[in-house]
């Protein structure tokens, strides 16, 4: 009796693996400060535009866009140069 092998063979696996490319993660403090700066806030920004830019909540939205910038860094969701 043979044996057949699946459509997902380990073969095929290793192939497709390598042909998707995918951003590596870095954490913050290993990448330009400055970017992750700008990054933060152009995020607290979008932030405070939601909320109609009511004042008192800046730090907040600073603070919740370096999380959200971070964690993004950490996923290799965001770009790492301009």
């Amino acid at each position: 009796m043979a044996v057949q092998s699946s459509p997902t063979s380990r073969g095929a696996r290793t192939a497709s693996r390598s042909t998707q490319q995918k951003a590596r993660p870095v954490p913050a403090g290993l990448i330009d400060q400055d970017l992750r700066r700008g990054l933060i806030a152009q995020a607290a920004y979008y932030r405070a535009e939601r909320r109609g830019f009511a004042a008192g909540h800046e730090a907040e939205d600073w603070l919740a866009a370096e999380s959200e910038v971070d964690a993004a860094l950490m996923l290799g969701a965001l770009p790492l140069s301009t």
